[in-house]
C-alpha cells in the first residue's frame, strides 16, 4: 500500500500529423529506439533525444485556437559535455498568433518528491483532460478524454516537465537516478532543462511563470530564486498550488506543537463537509474563521503549556477543540490534545467505518481494519489514480504517437524515500527542517516586480490553508513585497482542479495572473 503520512503529492486536439524527430524541431532521421526481446536482445542504441510533434485544434473560452504539441525527450549533459539525463515533457505552443516570442510561457510541474506532471496536465491546464468523478471514486475503463475548456492554453504557452525517476526521464550515462533526487540537485535539474528549452525556442524575451502542486511549490520557490542569481532569467510570476515552503510546519515532529496548531482549520474543514460536528454551523467561512482563532489562542496557549496543563485546564480546551473537529472528548484527552493527521483520518467517521481524505477530506473509503490507529489509504488519492494513469498513457501513446516500451511512472515512492533534503539556504550550522522561505524571500527582494499566487483547498489536510498563511504571515517582507503575494481559497482540496466548479475559477484566478503579470 502507498504510505499515507509520507510527504507527496501530488502534489494530473485531433491528431493532424506526427513526426518523430531530433530535439525541438522536427528532423525526418530521427528513429525510435531499438526494441529488444527475449534472451537474444541487443544492446540498445546511445540513449538520444526524441520528439514527437502533432498539430491540433481546440475551442477555450468561445475562441479556436490552434497550437502544436511536442513531447520530447530532452538530453542534460555536465560540465564535460557527457550525457547525465533524458527529461521527457510535453509542450503546448499556441500557432495561430504572431509574435511568439513574447507571449507568455509556463513550466508546469508537480511534486511529491516523485510525482511526474500527469495531475496538472491531464486534469488542470492541458488542452485535454480526464472526466474524474467529484469526491468519489472514479469508475474503471474506458476512461472520457475531454477538451479542456478550462486550459491556460488560451494565455500562455505550457510546458509539463517530469522530473528524473517520473514519467519516461531517467539517468543515462554514467549518472544513476538517485543522483538527481535531492533539493538542490532537483533544482539544477529543472534549471538546466528550462534554460535548454528556452535557447532552443527563442523564449528568452517571453513572460515566464512557474507553475508548481504540492512538493512543486517547495521545488518553485528554490527554483525561481536559482534561476534568477544564478542564470540571470527572471521570473514573471509564481503559482504556488497547495503549498509548503517550510516542512516543519506539516510534520508531526516529537516536542513539536505548531503542525497540531496550523491542522486546525483543516481539521475543522474536514469535520463540517463530513458533517461530523454535533452542532454544525451555518456558515463555513465564519467557522472556519473561528477556528483560526481558536488555534492560534486558547489553543496555542493550552499547547505551550505542556506537561504543566491543569486537568480543568485540559477538559475545557477538549471541549473546545470537539467542537471544531467532532472528535470526542474522551479520545482528545487521551491524545493529550493532540491528534496527528494519520489519526485524524481514520478517527473522524470511525463509528460509520470510514477514513477520510487526505489529499481532499470530501473524499471517503471503508476502513479495513476497525481498531486501527492510523489511516491504512487515501481515498482521495486511489480514487483518480487509475483513471489519470490510464488516461495520460491513452493519450500520449495514441493521440500524440509517443513511442515508449517504458512505463510511465506517474508516482514513485523510491523517489521520495531516497530524497536528499538538504538545501544549502544559508541555515547555519545545526539542520532544521527542509525550508525554502528564504529562497522565496531572496527571489521577491532581487526581483521586487516579481508576484507569486497560492491556490489553496479548504478541504486540503495534505497541505493545510492555514500554514500556508502562518508561512506567508512569517516572511517578514517590507509592505511593498508582502503585496506580491496573494492567496485564494477554493472549496475543494489539495487538488482543487478535481471539483469542476473550482477547476473553472482556478483558470479564472490564474489566467487574471498571468495577464495581469505580463503588461509592461
Amino acid at each position: 500500500m502507498k504510505k499515507f503520512f509520507g510527504i507527496s503529492v501530488l502534489t494530473l486536439l485531433t491528431l493532424a500529423f506526427t513526426v518523430p524527430t531530433h530535439a525541438q524541431e522536427p528532423n525526418k532521421d530521427a528513429k525510435p529506439p531499438i526494441e529488444m526481446k527475449g534472451s537474444d536482445a541487443k544492446p540498445a542504441d546511445a540513449p538520444k533525444e526524441e520528439t514527437w510533434a502533432s498539430d491540433h485544434t481546440t475551442r477555450i473560452g468561445g475562441q479556436s485556437i490552434s497550437y502544436k504539441a511536442t513531447a520530447s525527450l530532452t538530453m542534460l549533459k555536465d560540465d564535460k559535455g557527457d550525457p547525465t539525463a533524458l527529461i521527457f515533457s510535453t509542450a503546448y505552443t499556441r500557432t495561430d498568433l504572431k509574435d511568439t516570442p513574447a507571449r507568455p510561457i509556463a513550466f508546469v510541474y508537480n511534486g511529491g518528491p516523485g510525482s511526474a506532471s500527469i495531475w496538472l496536465h491531464m486534469g488542470a491546464f492541458g488542452p485535454r483532460r480526464v472526466v474524474n468523478a467529484d469526491a468519489a471514486a472514479t469508475p474503471p475503463a474506458p476512461y472520457k478524454i475531454e477538451d479542456n475548456a478550462n486550459s491556460l492554453l488560451d494565455k500562455t504557452d505550457l510546458v509539463f516537465i517530469d522530473p528524473v525517476g517520473t514519467g519516461f526521464s531517467r539517468a543515462v550515462g554514467k549518472s544513476q537516478n538517485k543522483d538527481f533526487w535531492g533539493v538542490d540537485q532537483d533544482v539544477k535539474m529543472f534549471a538546466q532543462f528550462i534554460n535548454i528549452y528556452v535557447n532552443r525556442n527563442n523564449r528568452w524575451n517571453s513572460p515566464k511563470f512557474l507553475i508548481g502542486e504540492s512538493y512543486g511549490t517547495f521545488r518553485s520557490a528554490a527554483l525561481g530564486n536559482y534561476l534568477q542569481t544564478h542564470d540571470g532569467m527572471y521570473v514573471n510570476g509564481i503559482v504556488l498550488i497547495s503549498s509548503t515552503l517550510n516542512l516543519g510546519t506539516i510534520a508531526f515532529s516529537p516536542g513539536d506543537d505548531l503542525p497540531y496548531v496550523l491542522f486546525l482549520p483543516s481539521f475543522a474543514a474536514a469535520a463540517y463537509i463530513n458533517k461530523a460536528l454535533p452542532d454544525p454551523p451555518s456558515d463555513l467561512a465564519a467557522f472556519l474563521q473561528d477556528a483560526r482563532k481558536f488555534a492560534a489562542t486558547d489553543f496555542t496557549a493550552a499547547l505551550m503549556k505542556g506537561s504543566n496543563i491543569t486537568p480543568a485546564e485540559k477538559a475545557d480546551v477538549a471541549k473546545k477543540l470537539s467542537h471544531f473537529t467532532g472528535l470526542s472528548e474522551d479520545y482528545l484527552l487521551k491524545a493529550d490534545l493532540r491528534v496527528n493527521l494519520a489519526q485524524f483520518s481514520v478517527e473522524l467517521k470511525r463509528t460509520t467505518g470510514l477514513t477520510t481524505g487526505r489529499y481532499d477530506s470530501r473524499y471517503t473509503m471503508p476502513t479495513y481494519d476497525l481498531l486501527t490507529e492510523n489511516a491504512e489509504e487515501d481515498p482521495s488519492y486511489t480514487a483518480v489514480l487509475g483513471a489519470f494513469v490510464a488516461a495520460f498513457n491513452s493519450y500520449e501513446r495514441e493521440e500524440l504517437k509517443v513511442v515508449q516500451e517504458r512505463p510511465y511512472q506517474a508516482l514513485s515512492g523510491e523517489v521520495g524515500g531516497s530524497w536528499d533534503w538538504k538545501h544549502n539556504a544559508g541555515a547555519g550550522f545545526f539542520p532544521g527542517p527542509p525550508n525554502v522561505e528564504g529562497d522565496l524571500i531572496n527571489a521577491l527582494m532581487v526581483n521586487p516586480h516579481l508576484h507569486v499566487q497560492v491556490e489553496n483547498g479548504f478541504f486540503d489536510m495534505a497541505t493545510p490553508f492555514f500554514a500556508t498563511e502562518y508561512t506567508m504571515d512569517h516572511l517578514f517582507l517590507p509592505a511593498h513585497l508582502r503585496d506580491n503575494i496573494d492567496l485564494k481559497y477554493y472549496n475543494a482540496g489539495h487538488m482543487m482542479y478535481l471539483h469542476q466548479e473550482d477547476l473553472t475559477k482556478l483558470k479564472s484566478n490564474i489566467a487574471a495572473f498571468i495577464d495581469a503579470n505580463t503588461k509592461q
